[in-house]
């Protein structure tokens, strides 16, 4: 193989996309899967690839230092694309330490083996970090996240974040591991585990449950398609600039409440249901502690730089969601029963 390259939380939403993509696109790189498998790892999300010959799943924990060196060791690793996290802001709120643990330990435990392993000879190795907007803050006065806006992480998670990102970024300075950063906008799409916003209101709006809507569903955010988002971390791994960061973001602005009223159409249609119906089913409940009002992503760098530009508008884009959510019940149920945390004994423990 030409290259060996780890993604870390592969078998969650995003992950799950960029290994698809990676093994698809690249028959000459094995890419090793490392996942630990918590509630958000599901490896029926990559049922379709997961026979193919350059792929590898190893179950492992970031934070066991034995584990991940032993990866490195077997497979000679000579790139990381970081995705596994906690990442939930709920969740955050009522368990910080597991945040704390995963995203800045676990962070630590993968860059201390990739300096151990590469510091022989840095040439063509790269870790890569994903991370998000979140760590910037709330943009209560307008404006813009840039790559240099100051960091001001709000909750437990974005703090979790801002941390791992420091990390990254001192490692670079200090030991010379080559780097690069992302910090991406609001993600949606097929295979998204729901508790997150658009799969929970998709799933109450097809069984007639209300929809909880934080405050008055004033807070905006900027929604980017998980395929574009794949799409932008292959444009940063293969051709972004060592030691640079880039905001990744689908130039799409919504307020919770317009993005489920719009949901709330799609679904009346997909369903047919009189116009109207699924909305009757919003419910405003107490905002979220620590709520932040607006995010919004600058990705002129990514764009004007690495050529990258997200591929749909967010009604297209939710659009597609909703068939892929339609025509995939059963991963719904599964997920929604807990049957899909069996797969990996079935698959794996088996063999």
């Amino acid at each position: 193989m030409e290259r060996n390259i780890i993604i870390t939380g592969g078998a969650g939403f995003i992950g799950s996309h960029v290994v698809r993509l990676f093994v698809k696109k690249y028959p000459q790189y094995r890419i090793i899967n490392v996942d630990k498998l918590t509630y958000a790892g599901n490896l029926e999300n990559l049922a379709d690839i997961e026979k193919e010959p350059n792929y590898v799943f190893e179950k492992a924990d970031i934070t066991d230092k034995t584990a991940i060196e032993a990866v490195f060791e077997k497979y000679k690793v000579d790139g990381v694309i970081h995705l596994a996290a906690e990442s939930h802001v709920d969740r955050s709120i009522t368990n910080p330490n597991e945040f704390i643990f995963t995203n800045v330990i676990g962070t630590a435990t993968l860059l201390n083996a990739a300096v151990k392993f590469w510091k022989d000879n840095m040439q063509g190795k790269l870790f890569y970090h994903i991370s998000t907007d979140e760590v910037y803050g709330s943009l209560d006065d307008g404006g813009f996240f840039t790559e240099t806006t100051s960091y001001d992480p709000r909750s437990p998670y974005s703090a979790s974040k801002a941390s791992s990102d420091h990390l990254v970024r001192a490692y670079n300075n200090t030991y010379k591991l080559p780097v690069v950063v992302s910090n991406c906008s609001n993600n949606y799409g097929p295979n998204q585990f729901p508790e997150k916003l658009i799969p929970l209101a998709f799933n109450n709006i097809k069984n007639s449950k209300p929809i909880p809507v934080y405050g008055k569903g004033e807070n905006i955010r900027d929604w980017l398609y998980v395929i574009d988002h794949a799409s932008a971390i292959d444009t940063i791994f293969h051709k972004g600039k060592v030691g640079d960061t880039y905001n990744i973001g689908g130039n799409n602005e919504w307020t919770n409440i317009d993005l489920i009223r719009l949901l709330c159409k799609i679904m009346d249609q997909k369903l047919n249901r009189p116009s109207g119906e699924s909305e009757k089913l919003i419910t405003f409940v107490k905002d979220r502690a620590g709520h932040d009002l607006r995010y919004a992503i600058d990705s002129s760098k990514l764009q004007q730089e690495l050529a990258w530009a997200p591929s749909v508008t967010f009604e297209t884009g939710l659009e597609k969601t909703v068939e892929w959510y339609l025509q995939n019940s059963q991963w719904l149920n599964n997920i929604v029963s807990g049957t899909y945390e069996k797969y990996y004994e079935q698959q794996y423990n088996s063999r």
